[in-house]
């Protein structure tokens, strides 16, 4: 190579990922739900005929490849901006090009904006009049939910595509195809890995082809060769360097993570809570989220029926408070066991419901029985209806019957126990007092 090859520099310094990326739709890895042949996707590149449209999906499963394959395609022009650096400047100016392009050449231009879920609202109103009229053809790309993190307008005006992670047998694929390629690839290492290895890779990098890429470059890169100048990367290189893949996730998959934990939670299943739980928190959530929602979880779901597992589950967040990670991680997975393996009662949840009901809807200010009414400051005949108030330790049991609710809800029942747990004993002594009437 040439000294002065700065083309041909750039080139080989590029990462592994960057040099294997697919140049058209035949090489492209994956997704066969969107691109195989006869798909609305593939017909519409072909001919030419794509409209606005979003590529939603987890990292390193080729939303970026396919944009720039389209643009390789078709016959627009082609503009691509990021949405983390881009203004509204930024767009303004590709509106006016793609409007140029438009009425000069003939011309549809393609706007690729990859993080698109990072646009705001305002650098969004920007672009929906050129969307609407099809000065620009959108093509954005995320990691995100767009129905929950995209302004609506603009995702109503786009056919979201989503991307599904690679499988470990498409991830072995595209390895020994890069391990291979003499030109874009590792081909000229004389490097073999071992089937362990790349099942290993293929595995651990969980459907992301790019974290794959870069796991095997780095095992070639720093095997040291043997004595004939071949390299082998065995199992061990391969763990070295991949490890393990960051357990990440989007803030969709984050609330459909915690959703399951809550779930798990009810549902008295403490292997799954368990693990929805480990899941969010190396995946890098607080545990203090996790131990919240617990806490709440020990009241809604156990309630009555097991009121200790309030003070468990108080008691592992107060530890994990003042221990942190990962030590406090042990009394919050016994306060997860406790709560699961509870007998579960939502009567509290039914009860407050049904109390905020009416304390909002039913205006009884007036209505306080007088006997209950602060008297210290109350006139002779506050003070004398207060003597009518039935002191409970007067009697037997350290209970009396008398109305405590106003007088338009004297007959409302709020709490019931069911016959779950501590709940039962409840039952039992409500049956108790009745017989002191």
């Amino acid at each position: 190579m040439d000294l002065f090859d700065f083309n041909g520099n750039e080139e080989g310094a590029k990462p592994l990922a960057e040099r294997m990326r697919a140049n058209n739709l035949n090489d492209f890895i994956g997704q066969k739900h969107i691109v195989s042949e006869g798909s609305l996707l593939r017909r519409a590149i072909s001919l030419d005929r794509l409209g606005s449209c979003i590529f939603w999906g987890p990292p390193g499963t080729g939303k970026t490849t396919l944009a720039n394959i389209i643009a390789q395609t078709t016959h627009g022009e082609f503009i691509k901006l990021n949405a983390v650096q881009a203004g509204v400047a930024d767009v303004k100016k590709a509106v006016e090009q793609a409007r140029d392009n438009l009425k000069m050449y003939g011309k549809r231009t393609y706007l690729m904006l990859d993080e698109c879920h990072r646009f705001n609202k305002t650098q969004s109103d920007s672009l929906l009049p050129a969307i609407e009229q099809g000065t620009v053809i959108f093509i954005g790309s995320t990691t995100e939910n767009p129905y929950a993190s995209m302004t609506p307008a603009i995702v109503s005006r786009c056919r979201v595509f989503e991307f599904k992670p690679l499988s470990e047998s498409e991830i072995c694929a595209a390895l020994k195809k890069a391990l291979s390629d003499k030109r874009r690839g590792l081909g000229n290492y004389s490097a073999e890995v071992e089937e362990a290895a790349f099942a290993h890779i293929s595995r651990v990098a969980g459907g992301d082809l790019r974290t794959a890429y870069n796991a095997l470059e780095l095992a070639v890169l720093t095997t040291p060769p043997q004595a004939d100048g071949s390299i082998r990367v065995t199992l061990a290189d391969a763990e070295q360097s991949i490890q393990r893949k960051a357990l990440s996730y989007n803030e969709d998959a984050f609330y459909d993570y915690l959703s399951a934990f809550c779930k798990s939670l009810r549902g008295s299943d403490s292997n799954a809570a368990l693990y929805y739980a480990m899941r969010l928190i190396e995946g890098g959530c607080d545990p203090m989220i996790v131990a919240r929602r617990l806490v709440i979880h020990s009241s809604e779901d156990v309630g009555m029926a097991d009121p200790n597992a309030l003070v468990v589950a108080s008691s592992a967040m107060y530890v994990l408070e003042k221990t942190g990670y990962p030590e406090g991680l042990i009394p919050l997975s016994n306060a997860i066991i406790y709560v699961c393996e509870a007998p579960k009662s939502n009567s509290v949840v039914l009860a407050k419901n049904a109390a905020q009901h009416d304390a909002i809807n039913v205006r009884d200010d007036e209505g306080i029985p007088p006997y209950l009414r602060d008297n210290t400051f109350g006139d002779k005949e506050t003070k004398a209806q207060s003597l009518k108030y039935k002191y409970p330790h007067d009697y037997a049991g350290g209970w009396v019957d008398q109305q405590y609710l106003p007088d338009k809800l004297k007959d409302r029942i709020y709490y019931t126990p069911s016959d779950y747990g501590y709940e039962r004993t409840v039952k039992e002594n409500r049956k108790n007092k009745g017989k002191l009437k």
